[in-house]
């Protein structure tokens, strides 16, 4: 007798619309900060101080007027009117948390020392400020462990607190008033201000002194910032320009990025928050002075926590019936093409390149009928001319990436000699070249792989007269000089690759002492030995490579006798064998020595025959979907 599930078949998932591939749900549902209206504060006001997260934050005294010693805490949903100051005051700044908060200084109305403390249910006075100030900056974890500097009049002082007693530091490097800051007692940030004029300045402090940094992209003061931040993540929001904006920028350690803007312009705005992903905005003139309040957070795909290849691995080989369009479908594997990306500033051949697709190098080259030193950088959508090299030459090899490279050997300097080849290196620190240590063997046209302080080159051509000869070299460097390794079983040149100092792919390339003679073989690197392993499909020379690690990886275009030869061919290793996928839109020989990207995300630019300054992109997508048919 036949089972039941034998009669009846099996169950087929039904959906109203195709899953979306992780590049387009990132695309339609980017990770970005945004702020949101919450609830108000009870009471309407400005320049009061503020402290604490986004979900246990406190604002404090202000002007309403008159001037106020009502203090609010917020719970990460709503306002609370909690015990009040013992001096009402305005103008001053606080450091601490909830349950541990400190302010000094302000105006009750007149230039104020008052200090106070408070533990999470009620104020009490402290040891006074060394000296009457109104708008002093503050920071700090606790009321035990905070700092406080500048205030109006401008002054540069500082003075750490311990719960009891002020000690005065080092001053800052520019006296201002009316600042924001952000951080603990040992790694705190100061930001903008008055001096007069308003000012973008920040400075870092580290406990004892202070360093200045990046400045804002726009000078205010009377500005907000996210007090539990640090000297490598903060957010700064609102402020005097005048005469409110709601311009906010964020900080992540080097620089400040301008992001999405408050709701409400306002200036002497109260603030709190941990960093750059989560902020309070509270209270503040706009002019008239608000209760409105807006929390910073973020939303979307955040692309460090949902890698597309989990994304793509939830799903793949999934069989569902789309009751919207009336099919049935099936999600598989994504397929590899290569699109048109941005072109080139100068047209290229036999240049270097490493990197990625979206952080990728073209390095020295030809431009017919000379050598050019330009290096161009690539951010996915357009190149822009970086640094120079220091030796133009053609031919040469480079590993690593945009901000740490090498570029090695090849013909040159300023010469079309045959035999003058170079044995120079060159390194990259991500704003010059230098000129550093030499290859043991003077050559060209060489396979690479690797980073830049743990890269390899290997085989090549040497050119001894009268005509050039393979080789079978392979070197390592080590971040600062070059070391001779296992050769290769096969010598050859033009040939191609790509991997890690220990873990390399080389495949096809140029054999025989003169002229052009092709071959497909293939060999692996595991950081003693080479060994032969399958071939490449198409035999070939002149060609790029994509990948990242020995067994994982791409090689495209090249040139394959007789003329014309150049190829838009592809094909992929998967660390066993060779496949050929997607072609090239223009086929082209001679492009970018070194390999680029990887073998899901890569891209070809600039080579021969006469589509120089042309970039394609190669891309595979999370997942395909497809149509099932029943006929």
């Amino acid at each position: 007798m036949s089972e039941y599930k034998g009669i009846k078949g099996f169950k087929v998932q039904t959906r109203t619309e195709d899953p979306t591939p992780y590049a387009q749900a990132l695309a339609d549902n980017p990770y970005s900060g945004a702020w949101s209206s919450v609830a108000s504060m009870n009471t309407a006001t400005d320049n009061l101080a503020s402290l604490g997260t986004t979900t246990n934050a406190m604002g404090v005294g202000g002007n309403n007027p008159p001037i106020s010693a009502k203090s609010e805490t917020w719970d990460g949903s709503s306002w609370t009117e909690g015990n009040d100051l013992n001096t009402a005051r305005s103008h001053m700044h606080g450091a601490g948390i909830y349950t541990s908060a400190v302010i000094a200084g302000g105006e009750a109305p007149s230039n104020t020392n008052a200090v106070e403390k408070y533990n999470g249910t009620s104020w009490t006075t402290s040891t006074n400020y060394p000296t009457s100030k109104a708008s002093i900056g503050g920071l700090g974890a606790s009321n035990t462990a905070a700092v406080f500097f500048g205030g109006a009049p401008t002054v540069a002082e500082t003075y750490e607190f311990d719960g009891t007693n002020w000690t005065e530091t080092n001053d800052m490097n520019t006296g201002r008033n009316d600042l924001a800051a952000a951080g603990t007692q040992t790694a705190g940030i100061a930001i903008g201000g008055n001096i007069p004029p308003r000012t973008g300045i920040t400075e870092t402090y580290n406990g004892s002194t202070w360093t200045e940094v990046g400045d804002m992209n726009t000078a205010k003061n009377g500005l907000g910032a996210s007090t539990q931040g640090s000297t490598t993540s903060a957010l700064a929001f609102g402020g005097s320009v005048p005469p409110g904006t709601a311009l906010t920028e964020s900080w992540d350690g080097t620089s400040w990025t301008e992001v999405a803007d408050l709701a409400t312009a306002r200036y002497d705005i109260g603030g709190s928050g941990t960093g750059n992903t989560s902020a309070l905005a509270f209270a503040g003139g706009t002019p008239s002075r608000t209760t409105a309040t807006e929390e910073w957070s973020f939303s979307g795909l955040d692309p460090s926590t949902t890698p597309a290849a989990d994304y793509a691995d939830a799903i793949t080989g999934d069989f569902y019936y789309n009751s919207t369009t009336g099919q049935f479908k099936n999600v598989g594997a994504g397929v590899g093409a290569w699109a048109s990306g941005g072109s080139t500033n100068d047209q290229y051949a036999y240049q270097g390149s490493c990197g990625t697709q979206t952080a990728g190098f073209s390095i020295s080259g030809l431009i017919p009928p000379g050598y050019d030193a330009y290096t161009e950088q690539y951010d996915g959508t357009s190149w822009t001319e970086t640094a120079n090299v220091n030796g133009a030459r053609h031919e040469a090899s480079a590993f690593g990436s945009t901000t740490a490279a090498i570029f090695a050997a090849g013909y040159g300097p300023n010469s079309l000699t045959p035999t003058e080849r170079t044995d120079k290196t060159e390194s990259f620190d991500g704003s010059s070249w230098t000129e550093v240590a030499e290859t043991n063997e003077i050559k060209n046209i060489m396979g690479s792989g690797g980073t830049a302080t743990a890269g390899i080159i290997y085989g090549g051509a040497v050119h001894p007269n009268p005509a050039p000869t393979a080789t079978a070299n392979v070197e390592y460097w080590n971040g600062s000089g070059w070391s001779e390794q296992t050769n290769m079983n096969q010598a050859r040149s033009y040939l191609a690759g790509f991997g890690t100092q220990t873990s390399i792919t080389a495949a096809g390339g140029n054999i025989g002492t003169a002229g052009i003679t092709p071959t497909n073989v293939v060999e692996t690197w595991d950081g003693t030995s080479w060994t032969e392993v399958t071939e490449i499909n198409n035999q070939r020379t002149q060609y790029s490579s994509g990948g990242t690690t020995g067994t994982s990886g791409l090689i495209f275009a090249g040139y394959q006798p007789p003329n014309p030869g150049v190829k838009t061919t592809t094909e992929e290793w998967d660390g066993s064998s060779w496949t050929e996928v997607g072609d090239l839109a223009t086929a082209r020989r001679t492009a970018g020595r070194g390999p680029v990207g990887s073998s899901t995300s890569s891209m070809i630019f600039g080579g021969q025959n006469s589509v120089y300054t042309a970039t394609e992109e190669w891309t595979v997508p999370d997942f395909q979907i497809k149509s099932v048919t029943t006929s």
